[in-house]
Order: C-alpha cells, then sequence, then structure tokens
C-alpha cells in the first residue's frame, strides 16, 4: 500500500499580494480583452484607423470582420483577445467611451438650445435670463431677433426666423464656452 503524504501546513504558499492573480480574474481579463475586440471589429473602418493599433491587430480585426461562419468568428474574436494582450487597453477603452457618449452629449447639447430658444420665445423675461448666463451677448440684436420670431409665430408663418434665432443662440453658446453650456 502506498501512502499518500498530505501537505503540511508549511507548504502552502503564503498568501502574497504581489502573487499572480487567480485563474478566474485571468479569465476574466481576456473576456474584458475580447470584449474590446468585438468592440474594434463593429467600429467604422475610418475611426479604427485613428487608432494607434499594431498592424497585426488590425489585420485580424480587418479578417474578422470577413467571417461569416459561427466557430471561426468565435476562434477569430479569441485570437483578437490574445493580440490585445500585448497592448494597453486603458486608452483605448477611454477612446471607445468617448465616442460612444458623443452623440448623447450633442442631443443633449441640441436639447438645451432649443429650451433656450423656446424660453426666449414664450417668457418676457427670457432673454434677460439668456443674457444673465451669457453675458457677452450683445442684447439688442438678440431682442430684435426674439420679437421676428415671435411675429413669425403669431402670423402662422413657417418658422425661418425661429430657425435663425436658434442658430444664433448655438453661435453665442459655442463663443462662450465651446464644451459647456449654462441651463434654462
Amino acid at each position: 500500500m502506498i501512502a499518500h503524504a498530505r501537505p503540511s501546513p508549511t507548504d502552502e504558499p503564503a498568501d502574497d499580494p504581489e502573487s499572480a492573480p487567480s485563474k478566474t480574474k485571468r479569465k476574466h481579463e481576456m473576456q474584458a480583452l475580447q470584449d474590446l475586440g468585438v468592440e474594434l471589429v463593429a467600429l467604422d473602418p475610418k475611426r479604427l484607423a485613428t487608432l494607434d493599433l499594431p498592424e497585426q491587430l488590425v489585420d485580424a480585426i480587418t479578417l474578422a470582420r470577413s467571417i461569416t461562419r459561427h466557430e471561426a468568428k468565435r476562434r477569430q474574436m479569441q485570437y483578437i483577445g490574445r493580440l490585445m494582450r500585448d497592448i494597453d487597453a486603458g486608452p483605448l477603452r477611454t477612446t471607445l467611451g468617448a465616442w460612444s457618449q458623443g452623440p448623447r452629449i450633442e442631443r443633449e447639447r441640441f436639447a438645451l438650445l432649443e429650451r433656450w430658444r423656446d424660453r426666449m420665445l414664450a417668457e418676457p423675461d427670457g432673454v434677460q435670463a439668456f443674457v444673465a448666463a451669457y453675458p457677452t451677448t450683445e442684447i439688442d440684436a438678440l431682442v430684435r431677433m426674439v420679437a421676428d420670431a415671435r411675429a413669425e409665430r403669431a402670423r402662422g408663418a413657417p418658422p425661418r426666423k425661429s430657425r435663425a434665432l436658434f442658430r444664433e443662440v448655438k453661435r453665442i453658446v459655442d463663443a462662450h464656452a465651446p464644451d459647456v453650456a449654462a441651463a434654462p
């Protein structure tokens, strides 16, 4: 009979904070890189070209776009994930996140501009509130544009003056702070 030796408590590795990550954590990291690869494959080729990626990775992404068979595509995505181990994914994630937020931010900005225009047209003190938020505004020209847009709206005419007011509000907001706009 062969006796199996039991490991003694001294044979177990000590919990070292610098030890390698667990297998589960490594798998999660690899899956995250593969998921990032999926985003890269779905990315517009023009945007992909703006990223500073290794040529081998760009070639693998290009090839993945042309693969239609499920299993072949899965293997190619794994390969892309493997290639991504060699790059720093942090800046890449930041860039992709910013690109995905762009349309949402632009919609919010457009809605803000519309709210300012509508407030100036609907409220008597709307122009003063806008000038208070954007003090570099020339109030006389803005008052004239608001009066024209109100008269146009009262006549039921096409909203040409209202659109011109919107463009002026956009110009003022962009000149004041291109990235930040005050809420009405």
